[in-house]
């Protein structure tokens, strides 16, 4: 049987240290997890490289909220880019939409050539795009290796039928990599579309911090819980992903 790889989104070290000892295939290295990801800094990613031997893929993506980019921030994301490049990213993730819900040909052009012969990955911006196969057909054509996707749903729970029929359309013209809550027990429907050959789940678990005194008048996050925990990785969920792929 094919191995299936396992991609995990990291947002701290603690995550992608734990990520890569408990046999993760790759990571997503991401900043800002509330916000669904962000750029990471080049010093996580440095300090990363230096002491984990799995490919690490670098968000790029300077903010939160919608996917349509100023000339301005995609000028960012160039040099974000450029920078972590050097600094040893194996690929990048990053995707563009138009005002009007399509993938932005240009803009998305302008970003793969600045990653020149490192793979990349349409994360899930493609969810938000207005016609998920019509946008198939455009990352296609622009040479993208993967989409990450859960099928245009909140879940991969919610989208799973949609994400077969996009891995079956797809074929072997490019990866479909779902995404998005995943869990153990949706591997064997994705299976059988034929074409599933790499996964993204998080496997993560709220961790205590080493913190002791939290002040009762101050609070940086909408959760309160935030401030007293911090995100690992559940070896149990990593063994259940194990077993099925």
């Amino acid at each position: 049987m094919r191995k299936i790889l396992l991609e995990a989104p990291v947002f701290n070290l603690q995550a992608s240290l734990e990520a890569a000892e408990l046999g993760i295939d790759r990571l997503e290295l991401c900043a800002n997890f509330p916000e669904g990801g962000e750029t990471p800094s080049a010093g996580m990613l440095r300090f990363l490289k230096s002491e984990i031997d799995i490919p690490v893929f670098v968000m790029i993506r300077p903010r939160g909220g919608d996917f349509v980019y100023t000339q301005k921030e995609l000028l960012v994301m160039k040099q974000d880019i450029q920078l972590l490049k050097d600094f040893g990213a194996d690929g990048f993730v990053f995707g563009v939409l138009d005002p009007k819900g399509f993938v932005d040909q240009r803009a998305n052009e302008f970003l793969k050539r600045a990653a020149g012969d490192k793979p990349c990955t349409f994360h899930r911006a493609f969810d938000a795009s207005v016609d998920l196969f019509d946008s198939l057909e455009k990352i296609i054509d622009l040479g993208f290796d993967r989409i990450l996707t859960s099928g245009g749903k909140n879940s991969l729970s919610d989208g799973l039928e949609r994400v077969v029929q996009l891995l079956e359309k797809a074929k072997d013209r490019i990866i479909v990599m779902p995404g998005g809550g995943t869990k153990a027990e949706h591997v064997p429907m994705l299976q059988k579309s034929g074409y599933l050959k790499e996964v993204h789940a998080s496997c993560k678990k709220a961790k205590p911090s080493d913190n002791e005194f939290i002040n009762p008048d101050l609070s940086f996050s909408s959760s309160p819980l935030d401030y007293a925990f911090h995100f690992g990785i559940d070896p149990e969920l990593v063994k259940g992903f194990k077993s099925v792929l």
